[in-house]
């Protein structure tokens, strides 16, 4: 009998252990998501651990004091179980009130840009979450030594948001990385008499007490580099493209232009769009447009559906509607994983420069790649790898073009036009790299072309022709 009641115990007792063992092995282990998004040139930018797929901004500004007061909300997929994660959020905004899927969440503040939350409960590995953030204050802009200004910047009247490479987190909370796009929604009020625009296609526009709130959405997937708020006395056109695809363009009433110079821009930009689409493929979005403002800057930026040009960069010409509105294809829908690749980007939007110079001012591309290869003095650094403070030099534009005309001699026009049409739409919506185009070409054509991309691309120093 005692042999008995020790066996049955000594099978109790390990039956126990093991089902301890299972529940133990059940048991989910949380850890924090990285506080980076793993860009070399940009390690604290970006976040892991989730993946957005909306973002959700609404905003109240006013003129007088600069200030907004806002609430951003985010919806969010965790790519791991999360004991807690980071978004980025710049600046002297200050916080009221976080939730996370509907409940009060801890969260801190740390270094330039890093906020903490913990939320009540971990996130399990693939299940959504909504993160709720409420905070007012005066955006503070970002004006890098090597990048210039990015994010919230204040105008005479209003303010424009241009958040390339690092400034969107300088008024909304965001995993401020290349390769999580996400699709916006942003209600946008001011008081009665100014004008909002931003990515994507207008919503219902609504008056009360004095106040206007206009709604836009980008249904499209963007990175948050490529996100635009522009807020300020406008005057606005509105027009079609090519197969009735919205066009609304915009200047603003305290730059000097001539009469008529609102439709010239907009019928422009319709012809570029029209143009670039039988060169690239299908218009990749649902509008299209511009935004001419006085905000002082210095450059043009291709944001996302609707560029921005600075009135001090130049007339709004063809060369430049050109470059921009080739982003579209090059840099908004493809756009690169890394800031290294972005010559994926420039030398691409600078080759539709070219191109455009060939169709409408009659000058061959050739002539203009003799021209910028005789003119280029300096021939260091990697166009596939220019440096974090060298991602808007010449390095990535100009040689970067030279690189896709030297290309189309190497395979010719009709693989050339090919790759022209075929990467944008093989890749629609992706993030992409210098290596994932390489291959692509080589695939495409059938050819061994390690020797010449390392040399164009790769390689430092003066390409021999």
């Amino acid at each position: 009998m005692r042999g008995r009641l020790l066996l049955v115990s000594c099978a109790l007792a390990t039956g126990l252990v093991a089902a301890t063992g299972t529940a133990a092995e059940a048991a989910p282990r949380f850890s924090p998501g990285a506080p980076g998004a793993g860009d070399p040139y940009f390690p604290d930018m970006g976040n892991g651990g989730y993946d957005v797929g909306h973002y959700d901004i609404r905003l109240a500004f006013d003129p007088a004091t600069k200030a907004i007061d806002a609430t951003t909300t985010i919806l969010a997929t965790a790519t791991q179980n999360l004991s807690r994660f980071d978004l980025d959020f710049q600046g002297p905004l200050t916080i009221s009130r976080l939730s996370v899927n509907g409940r009060d969440a801890a969260f801190t503040r740390t270094g330039a840009q890093e906020l903490v939350i913990t939320p009540p409960n971990g996130l399990r590995q693939g299940s959504p979450f909504v993160v709720s953030v409420s905070y007012a204050g005066v955006p503070r802009k970002i004006d890098d030594p090597a990048l210039g200004v990015s994010g919230w910047v204040a105008t005479k009247d209003g303010a424009i948001a241009l958040n390339q490479p690092i400034g969107a987190a300088t008024y909304y909370p965001v995993n401020d990385t290349t390769d999580d796009k996400a699709t916006y929604s942003q209600t946008i009020t001011v008081p009665t008499g100014l004008t909002v625009l931003a990515n994507g296609e207008p919503g219902p526009t609504t008056t009360r007490d004095h106040r206007t709130t206009f709604r836009w959405s980008m249904n499209r997937p963007m990175a948050s580099e490529l996100s635009m708020l522009a807020i300020g006395d406008y005057d606005v056109t509105r027009g079609v493209a090519a197969r009735g695809l919205p066009n609304i363009t915009a200047i603003g009433k305290s730059i000097d232009t001539e009469p008529g110079q609102g439709k010239v821009f907009n019928q422009t930009t319709a012809q570029i769009i029209q143009w670039e689409s039988s060169l690239y493929g299908p218009y990749p979005f649902d509008s299209t447009g511009g935004i001419l403002a006085d905000v002082g800057v210095g450059y043009a930026l291709e944001t996302q559906s609707r560029p921005v040009y600075d009135q001090d960069t130049s007339e709004v010409d063809g060369d430049l509607l050109a470059h921009e509105l080739g982003h579209q294809w090059f840099g908004d829908s493809l756009t690169p994983v890394h800031w290294s690749d972005i010559w994926l980007n420039e030398g691409f939007a600078t080759y539709s420069e070219w191109l455009y110079q060939e169709k409408f001012n009659h000058v061959p591309v050739q002539q203009t790649f003799a021209k910028a290869y005789a003119d280029e003095k300096d021939w260091s650094g990697a166009v596939a790898d220019p440096g974090r403070d060298h991602i808007f030099d010449d390095l990535v534009y100009n040689r970067g073009a030279m690189a896709l005309q030297a290309l189309r001699t190497k395979i010719g026009d009709r693989a050339f036009f090919d790759v022209l049409t075929q990467w944008p739409a093989a890749h629609r919506y992706d993030n992409v790299s210098t290596r994932q185009f390489t291959q692509f070409v080589e695939r495409l054509t059938h050819r061994d072309l390690g020797s010449f991309f390392r040399t164009w691309l790769y390689q430092p120093g003066k390409p021999a022709l």
